[in-house]
């Protein structure tokens, strides 16, 4: 079915952590769903505590409540999209990839959050491998950002060939398809050396069962970037629900997290908040 004509809109799911400050986390995926035409449902799989400047710590939730809350969301409606974000302990990533093998919900956008912006470490060793072992199967496509891929595959990764690397061994692993975000190449100095003739450009390597896009976005030079992996997982999990292939998905949610960024509200004195509020895509 598809969502671009229809009068009802199609339910996204979440299933993350939340930010009480809002800018990442199931806030920023919901901010996000409603953007893009979604009906947005969520689990909460831990609350932290933090703000634009850190994180502070965090409760995880058992996989029972995990379970608990998404279970009356699948009993009752059609949920026609799903990323998740964090999933702290290797016991709620097993529940969460017992659900997505046992109900009705679709394929998810796995993002794998492993760290904070601000460099806190959000799960450990035996989760990240509990993820690849049991979610990767099951994704529809993963989205790690350099050093979560880094950390996921062992790679080093300093170029565009690197990510393209890192992406085919990540299928190999399991995934059917990944989106290998290449924003933090844009803090290395040499890369730029390298590859002046690119500009300011945002480069994203999309391995779709073998077939490869690189998408070449606009750079902003922001300091507002939290919850920037959120937002983007969430809007490509929305655009898939709205009818959109892979490929046309991943260049929507790209243009949408360039324009949250452009027009970011400035708030707090660390690492901002984007504005994923509205959306004309």
């Amino acid at each position: 079915m598809t969502y671009r004509d229809s009068k009802t809109p199609p339910v996204a799911l979440t299933v993350a952590g939340f930010d009480p400050s809002g800018g990442a986390g199931i806030v920023a995926d919901v901010k996000t769903f409603t953007a893009l035409g979604c009906f947005a449902t969520a689990a909460v799989t831990s609350l932290t505590f933090q703000n634009t400047t850190g994180v502070f710590g965090a409760v995880h939730q058992t996989a029972a409540s995990v379970r608990a809350q998404v279970l009356p969301v699948v009993e009752d409606f059609t949920v026609a999209c799903a990323k998740t974000g964090m999933l702290p302990t290797r016991e709620v990533i097993a529940e969460v990839a017992r659900l997505f093998r046992e109900t009705s919900l679709p394929a998810p956008v796995v993002d794998p959050v492993v760290r904070s912006t601000s460099g806190y470490d959000l799960i450990d060793g035996e989760a990240l491998a509990a993820l690849v072992s049991e979610l990767l199967p099951l994704a529809r496509v993963l989205t790690p950002n350099l050093p979560e891929a880094e950390r996921i595959t062992g790679l080093k990764i300093e170029d565009e060939d690197g990510m393209r690397r890192a992406a085919r061994l990540m299928r190999e692993m399991g995934s059917r398809a990944v989106l290998v975000k290449g924003g933090h190449l844009k803090s290395n100095a040499e890369w730029g050396m390298r590859n002046a003739e690119w500009g300011r450009a945002a480069v994203d390597v999309l391995d779709d069962e073998g077939r490869v896009t690189v998408f070449r976005g606009e750079w902003i030079e922001s300091t507002s970037t939290h919850g920037t992996g959120c937002t983007l997982s969430a809007a490509i999990a929305a655009c898939l629900g709205r009818g959109l292939n892979l490929e046309e998905a991943v260049g929507a949610a790209k243009r949408f997290v360039t324009d949250a960024i452009r027009h970011a509200p400035g708030l707090g004195h660390g690492h901002g908040p984007v504005n994923a509020v509205t959306s004309d895509k």
